[in-house]
């Protein structure tokens, strides 16, 4: 996988993760299930975008 892939993933897994616990808090009052169910999955798409960071920093220059 190219550098700029991986680089454009861990943007977006964790943009997309803290939006999505953002959004679990605000629906935290209606639906607790829901809320939990958002905020699970967001803070596994962080993890997964904070752990790509580490991969990308593993890889050499020209990438695989």
């Amino acid at each position: 996988m190219k550098a700029a892939t991986i680089e454009r993933w861990v943007w977006v897994l964790i943009y997309g993760g803290l939006l999505l616990l953002c959004l679990a808090v605000f629906v935290g009052r209606g639906d607790a299930a829901l809320a939990w169910t958002l905020g699970v999955a967001g803070g596994a798409a962080a993890a997964v975008g904070a752990a790509l960071i580490v991969v990308r920093a593993r890889m050499k220059d020209g990438g695989p």
